[in-house]
């Protein structure tokens, strides 16, 4: 099996346990599942950054198999080794106030100043670049958590800025500058080469590390925000699969029946399976945050996962499915948040690939890109949809083979030439919706604006 195909098989049964494992909010049903996430984002001629849902917590080391050393004879037997695995050594907490631990933070903004500049392709494929220019003053900020993209050595990853980590930010979060502050965290999240080393077989890294520790490291930063940064603004929450995940949990264990749930303008929770009672809107992972029925709703979430409409979730897919009876998996439509189909405004990256794993796009026929995004102006619909194995986002392409503008997008994790379908659209979760979301954000900051006045 391949390195890729190993890392994209084990994500699957991964860190939503670390994350489970902490604090849950009274009253709250148990945490969504594991989020497998398989490479993020805009897949483009290239693929996008690896993005994969955070590992569940490294197995504990097995008891010594070695005999118990013998006893004196005059003494009473020495008690038993203990099984019980040894507890990891508190991590030491990182230091948000230094510039360093954060990918995006005002006046340290290099991860969030990637060009975002586009290609919009029309239909009959004609083009035009559209620059990027982010908001001069805006009036909320944007927190981000991203998704597991480190490939360095050991278990836990570094809090060091890396390529990976620049380039996922750049390609699912940079963008929000046009309606918010972005403020976007390093944190210690596990590795995917531990992730690859327990799925082959292998041992994990040296360390016994603390499985909660990226999500304390959020939480750190999060409150190193709202104590020094926040001054009352209203805040967006911004997560892919993993980073879904953990927001999750900031927001049962940290927002939820404190002050700071007042300045939630909402959380946009991509490529998770936030759970609701069947039906309703509240309850289920949270208590009182509700889902988002319109653009000017506040203090609500956005979360789906999509998928094409001609290939649905099935019993092997990996999201969309519920948690337990009465309960389904959450889906709101970036594009018509009040249901029903819209049309959507896609940004897919066309630059930059970490690992290949979904077929590349010739965007248009004899003419290069030369932007590091395209735009695709009538070529996709979303809505929400529900068959007998849970709900998703359901993804047509109106694509049209005459056109010289391609008639098909990229997003599939494809293994050896094989569609992996119980993936659906993971890889593009973000890019699929991206202008839709910019324009529901910007609704709301004006909502959040008014309702301060």
């Amino acid at each position: 099996m391949s390195r890729l195909a190993l890392f994209l098989v084990f994500t699957g049964a991964l860190w939503s346990t670390a994350c489970a494992s902490t604090q849950t909010a009274p009253g709250a049903t148990s945490p969504s599942p594991a989020q497998p996430t398989a490479p993020v984002q805009p897949g483009a001629p290239a693929p996008a950054a690896v993005a994969v849902a955070a590992p569940a917590q490294p197995a504990a080391p097995a008891p010594s198999s070695a005999p118990l050393p013998p006893t004196a004879t005059a003494q009473p037997a020495a008690p038993a080794e203990s099984t019980a695995p040894a507890q990891p050594e508190p991590a030491t907490p990182n230091d948000y106030a230094q510039p360093e631990s954060w990918l995006c933070l005002p006046g340290h903004n290099a991860a969030c100043e990637a060009s975002q500049d586009a290609t919009v392709i029309a239909g009959n494929g004609a083009t035009k670049v559209e620059k990027f220019a982010p908001a001069r003053a805006p009036s909320i900020d944007c927190f981000y958590v991203y998704p597991t993209v480190s490939r360095d050595p050991g278990v836990i990853a570094t809090m060091q800025a890396e390529p990976e980590e620049l380039t996922v930010v750049a390609q699912q979060f940079a963008r929000f500058a046009q309606v918010c502050r972005p403020f976007a965290p390093l944190y210690r999240q596990f590795t995917l080469t531990a992730l690859i080393a327990r799925m082959s077989g292998q041992p994990l890294p040296a360390g016994n590390v603390d499985p909660k520790i990226g999500y304390h490291d959020v939480v750190d930063a999060w409150n190193y925000y709202l104590a020094h940064h926040n001054k009352g603004r209203g805040v967006v929450l911004i997560g892919h699969s993993q980073g879904s995940t953990v927001l999750i949990q900031l927001i049962k264990n940290e927002i939820e029946g404190k002050p700071a749930q007042k300045q939630l303008v909402s959380a946009i929770l991509m490529g998770t399976r936030l759970q609701v009672p069947a039906g309703k809107d509240v309850g289920g992972d949270f208590a009182s945050v509700p889902l988002c029925r319109s653009a000017r709703q506040l203090g609500c979430a956005i979360a789906y996962a999509s998928f094409r409409a001609t290939a649905p979730p099935t019993a092997t897919s990996l999201f969309g499915k519920p948690a337990g009876p009465g309960l389904e998996a959450a889906c709101t439509n970036p594009a018509a948040l009040a249901g029903g189909s819209g049309a959507l405004h896609p940004y897919f990256a066309t630059r930059r690939a970490i690992v290949e794993a979904s077929a590349q796009v010739d965007w248009i026929k004899g003419k290069p890109i030369d932007t590091p995004f395209v735009s695709l102006p009538g070529m996709l619909t979303a809505e929400c949809k529900k068959n007998d194995v849970g709900t998703y986002l359901a993804i047509a392409v109106h694509g049209d083979a005459g056109s010289p503008r391609a008639a098909d997008i990229p997003g599939d994790v494809v293994v050896g030439g094989n569609v992996q379908a119980e993936w659906g659209l993971h890889l593009v979760d973000a890019s699929l919706v991206m202008g839709d979301l910019i324009a529901v954000v910007r609704d709301q900051a004006a909502a959040y604006a008014h309702a301060k006045h």
